[in-house]
């Protein structure tokens, strides 16, 4: 071991820390590292937004452009929220709770989205819905638009975030295990019983917990958006691409007060993350108990 080693005297344990130093270079390191790329742009993006006052902040998120980014943003979020919810809900259960052919592959292709580049990823969107894809001449006849509207994004965000509700309920469900389930079953509850009235309860916070990491990455996406949204102004633009337009155009102001907006987002969202955290770790320990 290192210096902080276990020693046994007249048996005794007896737990060596870390000399002084060692430790103080340790967290020093730390906190610089925190400070420069975590601190540091959260405070210039804050100090920039605020540079012509509180006034004129306000008036650039109260721009019709920045409220249209606004409000497709959460749009976008809710939807993608909801379906990944539902996915996740599905696929946890079933990965948890069933032996089946084909659990390693599902397992596999729901991590698909963390090792694509969310770029790829929008542009497998338009070639399926392209003008020149595989389903595009269909949904021209039939004057569906998904690309380069609503439909388009809510796909490409709701790919790039599936994995984080069911990625969040898998091991908490199996640490669980079946025997609540299966007891409340020989009981002679319904399907539908035993999810709502005893898997639900035990894995609410999990799922919250997904849900909030869900709808973080999907506000912030900007890679797979970016490909499929058309970038038209007042109508396709999410808070990412705006924040990138406006920047483009020299509009500083507007451009950190938006992002502003988004780091706000990102700090509240991690509040709640260290909360639900807390949460998960209460449950852990009472039934280890």
């Amino acid at each position: 071991m290192s210096e902080s080693a276990i020693a046994f005297d007249s048996g005794r344990v007896v737990v060596r820390s870390e000399p002084w130093l060692a430790r103080v270079v340790i967290i020093g390191l730390t906190m610089l590292f925190l400070t420069v790329f975590v601190v540091l742009p959260l405070v210039i993006v804050f100090a920039q937004a605020l540079t012509h006052g509180v006034v004129a902040y306000l008036a650039a998120l109260a721009e019709p452009e920045a409220l249209a980014a606004i409000k497709l943003t959460l749009a976008v979020a809710a939807i993608s929220v909801g379906l990944n919810l539902v996915f996740g809900l599905i696929a946890a259960w079933a990965i948890a709770k069933f032996e089946f052919p084909g659990k390693t592959l599902l397992i596999t292709l729901i991590d698909l989205p963390f090792s694509v580049s969310p770029v790829i990823s929008g542009l497998v969107f338009v070639l399926l819905f392209g003008a020149q894809g595989y389903f595009g001449p269909w949904l021209q006849s039939h004057n569906i638009q998904i690309l380069f509207a609503v439909p388009g994004i809510a796909l490409a965000t709701t790919f790039v975030t599936f994995p984080f509700v069911s990625r969040a309920l898998i091991p908490l469900m199996q640490e669980q295990g079946t025997l609540e389930e299966e007891a409340a079953l020989s009981l002679g509850a319904s399907g539908l019983q035993t999810f709502f009235r005893v898997t639900l309860p035990n894995i609410k916070w999990g799922v919250l917990y997904g849900v909030l990491l869900c709808n973080a990455r999907a506000m912030g996406e900007f890679g797979a958006v970016s490909v499929v949204s058309g970038h038209i102004r007042g109508e396709t633009n999410t808070m990412p691409l705006l924040v990138e337009i406006l920047y483009n155009e020299y509009q500083f102001v507007p451009a950190f007060a938006v992002a502003s907006l988004l780091a706000l987002l990102a700090l509240i969202t991690l509040i709640a993350k260290t909360i639900l955290e807390r949460h998960l770790d209460e449950g852990r320990q009472v039934r280890d108990h």
